[in-house]
């Protein structure tokens, strides 16, 4: 079984605790306010299917630019 590392907020685990509150974001408002808020939830998964299939991340490239280091080297 595979545990990533808990010891310290290295930049692929931001970017996936990211992922995870813009989706759920986008979620809860769509079932408050308006289901134009799936469309931040669309966007989340593009983001990860561009990654995923080209190897570039904006957010990787953001979070670079204020500090963060990766962690898998």
């Amino acid at each position: 079984m595979y545990i990533a590392k808990k010891d310290t907020w290295y930049m692929e685990r931001i970017i996936w605790f990211l992922a995870g509150v813009f989706t759920l974001t986008g979620t809860v408002l769509a079932g408050i306010h308006s289901t134009y808020w799936l469309i931040l939830t669309g966007m989340v998964g593009v983001n990860l299917l561009i990654f995923a299939l080209s190897g570039y991340c904006i957010m990787a490239n953001i979070l670079f630019k204020m500090g963060a280091r990766p962690g898998i080297q």
